[in-house]
């Protein structure tokens, strides 16, 4: 998997690829790529193999099916999930990157519901938990350099991992250049960060 993103493939293509036994991404159909998406998704959400047959309609066998394919491609996946819930279990909580901590109270509680969200919540809080760690650095160094650079740009909003910014279109040149450069070294990290950048007179017309 971390081939993949060294390599700037579409991961999500590439797990299509892997679940269906497929030797080339051209022979990865949209449907394929989609649920793969929606497998990629869920496995870090700790999904069940109902949960998955309901998202992608297809039948819970199917969806078991795939899970353990993932799972037999990417060991090291399942693993980190093994991990991190038996130490949620050993310490009560679980952290970020940066060592932020989110405690489990009920990872050992006698309900199946109780403990099996706590599990949910242990695998997934490493991952969305750092994600926003990662947004978080990236917005004060990018602050730093608006302003060692005396741009009239200003960063207006965060949204899960975009930066929005309103500048005077002289400056868009350089906030193409700038931004992608500061978010994308904002931590290092096993696989490269990858930065996109747009602009248009609308957030909207940028999404479009």
């Amino acid at each position: 998997m971390q081939e993949a993103f060294k390599e700037n493939r579409d991961i999500h293509a590439n797990t299509a690829m892997k679940i269906f036994g497929l030797t080339s991404a051209d022979q990865v159909t949209p449907d394929m790529r989609r649920q793969a998406k929606a497998t990629n998704f869920g496995i870090v959400y700790g999904i069940s193999d109902y949960g998955l047959s309901q998202n992608i309609g297809i039948t819970r066998q199917q969806a078991k099916s795939f899970i353990e394919a993932y799972f037999e491609q990417y060991p090291g996946v399942q693993q980190f999930m093994v991990d991190i819930v038996k130490k949620a279990r050993e310490e009560g909580y679980v952290e970020t990157l940066f060592h932020r901590r989110r405690y489990l109270p009920d990872i050992h509680a006698k309900s199946f519901n109780l403990r099996s969200f706590a599990e949910r919540t242990a695998m997934n809080t490493p991952i969305q938990g750092s994600a926003a760690d990662i947004i978080k650095v990236a917005m004060i160094l990018m602050q730093q350099e608006l302003t060692k650079a005396n741009l009239q740009a200003k960063m207006l909003l965060q949204v899960h991992d975009e930066l929005i910014f309103e500048a005077p279109e002289a400056e868009i040149p350089i906030l193409q250049k700038l931004v992608p450069s500061v978010m994308d070294s904002a931590v290092s990290l096993a696989v490269p960060l990858k930065v996109e950048s747009g602009f248009g007179p609308t957030w909207y017309d940028i999404k479009k």
